[in-house]
């Protein structure tokens, strides 16, 4: 959590389902106050004798049912422990957001049943199917990579639970809809590329127009033959033939791109479902090698002498096909929500593919955006076969249909959220009238949400309670998903914070420094979509200066006697790196990798953040184990090897010596063997570093002064520039941006001015 008075917005860096040691899991539905909402917490006062429950959040006293009789103070249940301020319930019925403005629909106060045994199963009723997952394939794809791509999806499909169900959807310039439940021949369903059809009207085609019902896998329940949508177990030897068979169609005339029809392909792949789907959550997962050449979600012409926009383009408003894309993929994201369904992107291409214009349904949505340069990459392969993991059990790690309600003090006011969520405009007196991103509501809707998925959620301190100054204040996230495992849960961290007096002590001892790196990270980016860079830069030095100057010790107009308490004193160098990194300057990237890496750090915990905006710097050497340096040019030796970790790529740096010597085989040699080690530890700890992040970070391997070297030296701080005093042998950055020093020296001559 962070804070700070119009400097650092008041805001908390939420997880919902991050992992919890010892997180109690309890077999029945929460006790919810009659008042606000909020559930049965630790902070509640009790009257046993009186069996009422007093709500710290609105003061309302609720009395307990018939089921909690027998709890006192040596017989508390869960909720009520002062160690679990996180709980989870396995609910007995499926929480229907329609039957309460501000909640989930279950009974106040007689749904509860402490002390039960109720099934953990979550429900009564017969298993459902499991999650449908329908394949979005280019087929203008060059043969190599859509075999390779073939091979990657067959692997998958292999590998599902035989309740999931499954779809395919292939295109070019058409759009075919493959038929997995015809076994004489393969038949498709075909559909124009250049069209923009209504979900109904697919449907109507698709002749799947009713949604169907199901009890038992395998048996619907439905008066019409599913032939788009099936069962793994009964569609298995069908999908597989039918990707075999599937051919590229990339060859096109020469000086032309070939014809794709992606946002056609994809709208229909999402019709299906909305017409198809049990209820069970879904993914349109797409697959393309190229951009979308016709009809809607167009950006790019076919003609290769009219090039894909750029930066520059879309500052100057020289892309005509972006903002129509964009508008045609905010109406999917919204079809997404409505159906809690989950939107993929694997673009595996040398060249842009359209992320851009695609980003915003997918991180709604908390879809993956996988950007490689091939198919029959290890990154590519990687990614996909991790998000299909499911660790041994019957059902994939995948939760769906999640809401997050927040219920607050009085005295707090929610302005808004920054991440991968939607807001659903469910106003309360919690609610600020100060909207951020998504705002103007106390509940945010999401298609799906993973054990690391983070939202910021932004608030503002409001009036008195009663007239009094309040001493203390609550907020409990309440997270609604389905589990992977078929049932409905409700997980509950409920938190209290004490105010702390202007001036007071506490401020620098409870700041937290790196959330708010995180969370200004976040309203920058915000800023980034509507705002020239050079003026989200000018917001960042502002509120920068605001910081150093309420928070610092000085003498004014004396900038040598300026100082930060150390809570404080490493924000000035994240915001520092911040200004400097690619999610403002996006000088050397792409629309389509802005767009990646602002989607990533907006869904990344606080530590995934920090790397992103100060990346880490290790170096080895024969001197000992490797340490942390600087994030500084002056860190590099010819006789150290340096891993560098910026989230999106980890850098092997050799220095001269060590890459001369590696050249010339001498760690083969058994007389070196203690620079053979020095070689092998950087890459051990890069494979570890790769090994638990999605998507999979691409691994560059250079030598000091080789060309691969810029991606290191793009990032460190030119402490050392051709215009400074030079040293020999000293490593340069040639540049025209000022260095860490020059910028705090600035600074702290602003600061002092206040």
């Amino acid at each position: 959590m962070s804070g700070g008075c119009h400097v650092v917005p008041t805001s908390v860096m939420c997880a919902p389902l991050a992992p919890v040691a010892d997180l109690p899991v309890l077999p029945y539905d929460p006790l919810l106050c009659a008042g606000c909402r909020a559930a049965l917490n630790p902070f509640a006062r009790v009257d046993y004798r009186a069996a009422l429950w007093s709500c710290p959040f609105c003061l309302h006293k609720n009395p307990f049912p018939r089921s909690y009789a027998g709890i006192g103070e040596n017989n508390l249940p869960a909720e009520l422990f002062p160690t679990y301020s996180s709980v989870e319930y396995v609910l007995s019925q499926n929480p229907n957001p329609t039957s309460h403005p501000n909640g989930f629909g279950l009974s106040p106060s007689s749904s509860s049943s402490f002390g039960s045994s109720a099934s953990l199963s979550g429900s009564s009723a017969a298993r459902p199917l499991g999650t449908a997952f329908v394949f979005v394939v280019d087929a203008c794809s060059a043969p190599d990579e859509l075999r390779a791509l073939k091979n990657e999806i067959l692997h998958v499909v292999a590998q599902l639970p035989e309740n999931s169900l499954v779809g395919l959807v292939s295109f070019g310039a058409m759009v075919w809809v493959h038929d997995l439940s015809f076994t004489e021949c393969s038949r498709v369903l075909v559909f124009s590329g250049d069209r923009e059809l209504t979900s109904e009207k697919i449907q109507e085609f698709l002749g799947i127009h009713h949604h169907l019902q199901y009890s038992k896998p395998a048996v619907p329940r439905t008066t019409q033959k599913q032939s788009f949508l099936l069962p793994v177990s009964e569609c298995e030897f069908n999908i597989t033939a039918a990707l075999e068979e599937l051919g590229s169609l990339s060859a096109c005339s020469s000086g032309h791109r070939p014809v794709r029809a992606a946002g056609a392909a994809i709208s229909t792949a999402v019709a299906l479902l909305e017409g198809s789907s049990p209820g069970t959550g879904g993914r349109v997962m797409v697959f393309t090698s190229g951009p979308a050449t016709t009809g809607p979600g167009m950006i790019a012409e076919s003609d290769l002498g009219k090039p894909i926009r750029s930066h520059r383009d879309l500052i100057n408003g020289n892309a005509p096909f972006s903002e129509k894309a964009r508008g045609f993929y905010r109406h999917l994201a919204q079809r997404l929500s409505d159906k809690s369904l989950v939107l993929d992107l694997f673009a595996c291409s040398l060249d842009q593919v359209g992320a851009a214009e695609l980003r915003h349904p997918i991180e709604m949505s908390g879809g993956f955006m996988v950007l490689a340069e091939s198919f029959e990459s290890d990154q590519f392969k990687k990614c996909l076969r991790h998000i299909f993991n499911h660790d041994g059990a019957e059902h994939l790690n995948m939760d769906f249909d999640a809401r997050i309600d927040i219920v607050t003090s009085q005295e707090v006011k929610i302005c808004g959220a920054l991440g991968p969520c939607m807001s659903l405009r469910s106003k309360n007196s919690s609610v600020s009238e100060k909207e951020i991103g998504e705002g103007g509501t106390s509940s945010w809707k999401m298609s799906t949400l993973t054990s690391r998925t983070c939202i910021a959620f932004i608030f503002e301190v409001g009036g008195e309670r009663n007239g009094e100054p309040p001493t203390v204040f609550f907020i409990q996230f309440m997270t609604w998903y389905r589990h992977g495992s078929g049932g409905y849960r409700l997980r509950v961290t409920t938190a209290a914070r004490r105010w702390a007096l202007p001036r007071s002590p506490e401020i620098t001892t409870g700041f937290d420094q790196e959330a708010a790196a995180a969370v200004m990270a976040r309203l920058a980016v915000h800023r980034a979509e509507r705002y020239y860079a050079r003026d989200v830069i000018r917001w960042l030095d502002k509120m920068l200066i605001r910081f150093t100057s309420k928070f610092g010790e000085y003498v004014p107009e004396d900038p040598s006697t300026f100082r930060l308490s150390s809570n404080f004193s490493l924000y000035p160098q994240f915001m520092y790196y911040l200004r400097r990194s690619q999610f403002i300057d996006v000088f050397n990237s792409s629309p389509d990798e802005t767009a990646f890496f602002r989607l990533m750090l907006n869904r990344e915990g606080v530590v995934g953040s920090l790397i992103m905006i100060q990346p880490t710097l290790f170096q080895y050497s024969f001197d000992g184990p490797p340490i942390p340096v600087l994030l500084d040019v002056s860190s590099i030796s010819p006789d150290v090897i340096l891993l560098f970790d910026s989230y999106f790529y980890i850098v092997i740096h050799y220095g001269s010596k060590i890459a001369q010597w590696r050249k010339l085989g001498y760690h083969r040699s058994p007389n070196h063997e203690n620079l053979r080690k020095l070689l092998e530890a950087p890459e051990v700890d890069a494979e570890a570093l790769m090994a638990d992040r999605v998507p999979v970070p691409k691994l560059i391997k250079c030598d000091q002064h080789g060309s691969q070297a810029r991606f290191l030296l793009a990032r460190l701080n030119p402490s050392v520039t051709q215009k400074t005093q030079l040293v020999d042998g000293a490593e340069v950055i040639f540049t025209d941006d000022v260095s860490l020093q020059v910028f705090i020296e600035h600074l702290q001559e602003l600061a002092v001015q206040g």
